[in-house]
C-alpha cells in the first residue's frame, strides 16, 4: 500500500523524544500524526477511540509501561517500540514479529520501521476476511512478548485489568488468588474480584511460582493468604484462606504446596 496514508499515534512520556520523532515523521507525506500521548492510560483510550495504522510505542513508561498498553489495545495497530532496552529484550521483539527503535535512532532507521509497516499492512488487506475485517491477532501475544523480554527468573509485579472505559492496576502483593472462570480469569484481592480475558496457566505463568502456587486446576492462590490446609474428602483438601474462604487443593496442588513449604 504504497499510496496509502498511515494514521499515527506517538507514544512516551518525554516531550523531546516525541518532537524529534514527529520531526522525523514530517518527512514521510504518507504518515499522519493523529495523537501524541505522554502515559500509557492517555495512550490506551486515545488508540481506542482513533483506531490508528501504527503506534510508535515507549518501552519504559510510568504508570503503564509499553507492554501493558499493548495488552489492553484492541489486535489491529502495527507496533513500533521505542526503546532503550538490551539485547536481549531486542531478540524478544524479533522473535515476536514487533519492529522497534533503540534509542537514539536515526532517520534511516525510521524509514527501515515505515516500510515494514506497509508491508504488515499490505499482508492484512490480502489476508482480510469477507468483510475487510483482519486476521485476528494470535492470542497471548502480548504478554508473550511481555513475558520474554522481562527475562529468566522476572515475574509480574503488577496485573492490568481493563473494565470497559476503566483500567485497574493490582500490585502482585494484593492479590488473594486467581480463579478460572470459562476464558476469564476471576482476579481476586482485598475483596473484589475483577474479570480478565486470558487462560489461568497464561497468566499464573507471569507470577512468581515461590509465592503463587496452582493448588487446583482452576485456582492459584498466594501462599501468604493460606491460614491452614483442611482435609475436605478422600485424597483432597481444601486451603483456607485468612479471611475465611476455602479453596480446593487437589493431590497435585498438595504436592506443590508441601514442596514450597519446604515439607
Amino acid at each position: 500500500m504504497p499510496d496509502a496514508r498511515l494514521r499515527a499515534v506517538l507514544v512516551d512520556d518525554e516531550a523531546p523524544a516525541r518532537a524529534l520523532l514527529r520531526e522525523y515523521l514530517d518527512a514521510h507525506a504518507e504518515v499522519e500524526v493523529v495523537a501524541e500521548c505522554e502515559n500509557g492510560f492517555e495512550a490506551v483510550k486515545r488508540i481506542g477511540e482513533l483506531a490508528p495504522d501504527v503506534v510508535f510505542l515507549d518501552v519504559q513508561m510510568p504508570r503503564l509501561d509499553g507492554f501493558e498498553v499493548l495488552e489492553l489495545i484492541t489486535p489491529g495497530p502495527a507496533v513500533v517500540f521505542c526503546t532503550a532496552f538490551d539485547e536481549f529484550a531486542l531478540r524478544a521483539f524479533e522473535v515476536h514479529a514487533v519492529d522497534y527503535l533503540l534509542k537514539p535512532f536515526g532517520r534511516g532507521r525510521l524509514a527501515e520501521a515505515l516500510a515494514r509497516v506497509r508491508e504488515r499492512a499490505a499482508i492484512r488487506a490480502a489476508t482480510a476476511g469477507p468483510e475487510g475485517s483482519p486476521p485476528v491477532a494470535r492470542a497471548g501475544g502480548a504478554l508473550a512478548l511481555a513475558q520474554a523480554a522481562r527475562g529468566p527468573g522476572r515475574y509480574a509485579e503488577r496485573l492490568i485489568v481493563r473494565d470497559g472505559a476503566e483500567i485497574h492496576v493490582i500490585p502482585v502483593e494484593r492479590l488473594d488468588y486467581l480463579e478460572a472462570q470459562d476464558d476469564y480469569v476471576a482476579i481476586h484481592a482485598e475483596g473484589r474480584s475483577r474479570l480478565k480475558q486470558q487462560p489461568l496457566s497464561e497468566l499464573a505463568a507471569t507470577l512468581d511460582p515461590a509465592r503463587f502456587v496452582r493448588v487446583h486446576r482452576s485456582y492459584v492462590v498466594n501462599l501468604d493468604r493460606i491460614a491452614r490446609l483442611e482435609p475436605y474428602a478422600k485424597d483432597s483438601r481444601v486451603a483456607v484462606l485468612a479471611d475465611g474462604r476455602e479453596i480446593p487443593v487437589s493431590r497435585g496442588g498438595y504436592q506443590r504446596l508441601r514442596e514450597q513449604m519446604g515439607e
